[in-house]
């Protein structure tokens, strides 16, 4: 398969401009699974070996010190500054942070990433896929406890919107959803556009899942944080291996998630690799700092991880955080 290039740029130097957005291979042909197939799969691999290890344990995992202000007491050192209430503090002349509690029912939301970038993986799995199978298994937990989920799906644009309700028929709902091919996009918006569009739809203080590779134009932490101010804000991040590392396989055809552009490259060339790796770990360095100015703890899944015990790592950690 042939690459096309140009005369000014060797495909070398193209890719190392943008390489997380430069695909191995073409992607793979979505799966023709059904909701209901892919709910009962989930159950079995995910939810059964979830069940019972996060009794009692998922809302505060999930929500930290809850949603609804019951008291306030003295700041501490300690203390998330996002907790303080500004007003007492002015009236007291002194830091004072808000206690809570949880709310008896809880709305969830799920910001969903479904940008060309999504569709990168190996081996038949895709990020996209992990997102689908990560949204369906927490709907499924928490609206099974008579919570209500929604979601809103992007692809450069809000692409479905989806209302919070509880139930089964709900979990079925997002998951058809989340398996009906994204509809392509000629125009490419940031990350930013997702958040502004969740910080839109949720009216009132909820529980706020940002499903995202974050492979987007620089700024979504300044909306990432706005939103954090207002909902409880867990953010994960689904990632490749093969976005990290460039494997050794010769010379492969490689193409750009967002424009489809394709060429030719050496991987089996140690100082390109050298490059690829050095380029990664910047980037990955700059998403790791955005998401520090963001205030909010962003997990890492990756397409080759276990998502039962991925999200049991997610929580603990959580818990023990929030212990501090």
């Amino acid at each position: 398969m042939s690459a096309r290039t140009t005369s000014s740029t060797t495909p070398e130097a193209r890719s190392l401009a943008t390489p997380e957005a430069r695909s191995l291979a073409t992607p793979e042909a979505r799966s023709l699974a059904t909701p209901e197939a892919l709910l009962r799969r989930l159950d079995w691999q995910v939810l059964q070996r979830l069940d019972g290890r996060l009794q009692g344990d998922y809302r505060t995992a999930f929500l930290g010190d809850g949603l609804d202000v019951a008291d306030l007491r003295d700041y501490q050192a300690d203390d998330d500054v996002r907790r303080i209430d500004w007003n007492v503090t002015a009236r007291m002349d002194t830091p004072f942070v808000r206690q809570y509690d949880e709310d008896r029912d809880l709305t969830a939301w799920f910001l969903v990433d479904r940008t060309a970038s999504m569709r990168f993986g190996h081996g038949g799995r895709t990020k996209e896929d992990v997102a689908n199978e990560l949204v369906t298994s927490l709907a499924r937990l928490l609206s099974h406890r008579g919570n209500r989920v929604g979601a809103v799906l992007w692809n450069n644009a809000v692409e479905q919107l989806i209302e919070p309700k509880s139930g089964r028929i709900q979990v079925l709902r997002v998951a058809r959803h989340l398996l009906a091919s994204p509809q392509p996009s000629a125009e490419q918006m940031p990350l930013t556009g997702l958040l502004h569009a969740g910080a839109g739809v949720a009216r009132r203080r909820s529980l706020v899942f940002v499903i995202s590779d974050f492979l987007s134009e620089p700024g979504w932490d300044v909306a990432l944080r706005r939103l954090a101010t207002r909902h409880e804000v867990v953010a994960i991040r689904v990632v490749d291996p093969q976005e990290i590392e460039l494997p050794n396989a010769g010379l492969v055809v490689v193409q750009d998630a967002e424009t489809g552009e394709q060429m030719t490259v050496d991987t089996g060339n140690p100082k390109f690799r050298q490059r690829f790796a050095d380029a990664s770990a910047e980037r990955e360095k700059r998403i790791a700092a955005a998401s520090v100015r963001a205030g909010v703890d962003l997990f890492a899944i990756s397409t080759d991880d276990d998502l039962a015990r991925s999200l049991l790592t997610m929580v603990a950690t959580r818990k023990e955080r929030h212990r501090r």
